[in-house]
């Protein structure tokens, strides 16, 4: 079964994701839609051994309005997973 992000909640720019059969290790970050662009300040990883959690990123001040989507990777480095795009405001 693939991993997948879902539930995005954004308040106060911080982004919280929740997420399914993403393992430890694994990067997630934000990707900015139009120009795929990933905000490098935006890695997190995954340190739970469970792979049923939640992810909580704080949105750094170079994070502009706009439409953006989550991007999942491996321990490998390969993709794992993407969330449905949401907007940034």
């Amino acid at each position: 079964m693939k991993p997948v992000i879902s539930s995005i909640e954004i308040e106060n720019r911080v982004i919280v994701a929740k997420y399914r059969r993403l393992m430890v290790g694994a990067k997630v970050v934000l990707v900015e839609k139009t120009s795929d662009r990933q905000v490098p300040e935006t890695i997190t990883r995954v340190a739970s051994p469970v792979p049923v959690g939640a992810l909580r990123i704080r949105l750094p001040d170079v994070v502009k309005p706009g439409t953006y989507f989550l991007k999942a990777f491996n321990g490998r480095g390969e993709d794992a997973a993407q969330s449905a795009d949401f907007e940034i405001g």
